[in-house]
C-alpha cells in the first residue's frame, strides 16, 4: 500500500510516498480504508523532530516509525474475528496517536482505541479532523476549565484549527468571546460567534483588559505575560508545552490564578471517545463547524506541510488519499 514516510527529521522535503506492507487486522482490530487524513502542526512539529526534548519518545537521531500522520476517516475493509461493534462497510473516522501511520492507504485500530462511526452530517475531510482541533479545544475548554455563562474567555490563535472551534465551543458554553487573529481573518472569526476581535498586529492583548480564560492555542504568549490580564482566579490555557509553562504548572499552588495544559492525544481513549461523541452531537445540531481551509491530494503532502508551516493556514488542512465517492 502506498503510505507516507520519512526517515529522518528536518523539512517538508523528507516526506516520501512509498510502499509498505499492508497491515492486517488483529482480533479486536478492524482495517480501514483510509479516504481522508489530517495535516497538523503538530504533524509538522513531529516530522521536524521539535520541540527536541520530544524525541526522548519519537527517537533521538532519528524518527522511530517512518510514518506519520494520526487524525483519518475511512471505511471498515476487513475486521478480526473478535469484533463485535463493527462492520465491513462502516465509515468511520478517528486517531492513531503515538502509533501514527494515518497518511497511508490503510491502517489498523483497536476498536478499544480512538476510533467511531461517521456521523452522516460530516464528510470524510471534516470527520478526519475531529481529532485535532476540536477535540484538543473540547479538552481544554471542558476539562481544564469550567466556563460559567457571561465568563470573558479569550482565544489567540482564533482563526486556526484550535481557534476555530475554541470560538465555537466557548460561545456555545455561554462566554462571552475575545478572538485574537490577522485582519484578513477578522470576519471568519466573527462569523463563528466571537463577541470581539483583536488584529495581533495592531494590539497586544495583554495589555488592557480582563479574562477569566486564555487559551493560547499556538503558545506565542506567556503566563508571565498574561496573568495582569487575567481575573483574579483566572486560568491560561496551553496546548503547546515549554519549559517556562511546565514551571509554571509546577508552582500553580501559590497563585489563584492557574497556567495549565494537557497532552489531549495521551489521555485514555475512552475519555476521548466521550469528548468524540459530544462534538459530533454538536455538528448534528449544526452548532460546531469543522472549518476547513484546503484540501491536498496524497501526492502534494510536500505542499500541504509548507502550507500549514506557512502561518497562513485558516482552520485545518485535509489530506485526500482516496477520493470520496
Amino acid at each position: 500500500m502506498k503510505a507516507i514516510v520519512r526517515y529522518n527529521y528536518g523539512g517538508p522535503e523528507v516526506l516520501k510516498i512509498e510502499e509498505v506492507e499492508k497491515p492486517i487486522p488483529g482480533e479486536k482490530e478492524i482495517l480501514v480504508k483510509v479516504i481522508s487524513s489530517a495535516v497538523t502542526t503538530a504533524d509538522t512539529m513531529l516530522r521536524a523532530g521539535t520541540p527536541k526534548f520530544a524525541r526522548v519518545f519519537l527517537g533521538m537521531k532519528r524518527p522511530k516509525s517512518k510514518l506519520i500522520g494520526t487524525g483519518f476517516s475511512g471505511v471498515v475493509e476487513a475486521k478480526g474475528t473478535a469484533v463485535e461493534n463493527m462492520e465491513i462497510g462502516d465509515e468511520v473516522f478517528g486517531e492513531t496517536g503515538i502509533n501514527f501511520g494515518a497518511n497511508a492507504a490503510y491502517v489498523c485500530m483497536s476498536v478499544d482505541g480512538v476510533v467511531l462511526r461517521k456521523p452522516a452530517s460530516l464528510s470524510f475531510e471534516q470527520a478526519a479532523l475531529m481529532c485535532d482541533g476540536p477535540l484538543t479545544s473540547m479538552n481544554f475548554l471542558r476539562n481544564l476549565t469550567t466556563i460559567q455563562l457571561g465568563d470573558r474567555v479569550l482565544i489567540n490563535g482564533a482563526s486556526g484549527s484550535l481557534g476555530t472551534a475554541a470560538v465555537q465551543l466557548a460561545k456555545h458554553f455561554g462566554a462571552h468571546v475575545t478572538g485574537v487573529c490577522s485582519a484578513r481573518n477578522h470576519e471568519l472569526v466573527k462569523s463563528l460567534g466571537a463577541d470581539k476581535v483583536i488584529d495581533y498586529a495592531k494590539q497586544d492583548f495583554t495589555e488592557e483588559g480582563s479574562y477569566d480564560v486564555i487559551y493560547d492555542t499556538l503558545g506565542y504568549s506567556s503566563f508571565s505575560k498574561c496573568k495582569r490580564v487575567l481575573s483574579n482566579r483566572g486560568k491560561y490555557l496551553s496546548p503547546v508545552l515549554s519549559g517556562r509553562l511546565l514551571l509554571r504548572k509546577l508552582f500553580n499552588f501559590l497563585t489563584k490564578k492557574k497556567a495549565l495544559f494537557s497532552a489531549t492525544g495521551m489521555k485514555p481513549a475512552p475519555e476521548l471517545k466521550e469528548l468524540l461523541i459530544e462534538l459530533c452531537l454538536l455538528c448534528n445540531q449544526q452548532k460546531l463547524t469543522v472549518v476547513m481551509d484546503k484540501t491536498y491530494p496524497m501526492e502534494e503532502i510536500v505542499a500541504a506541510h509548507e502550507y500549514v508551516e506557512s502561518g497562513r493556514k485558516r482552520g485545518n488542512i485535509a489530506l485526500t488519499i482516496v477520493p470520496s465517492k
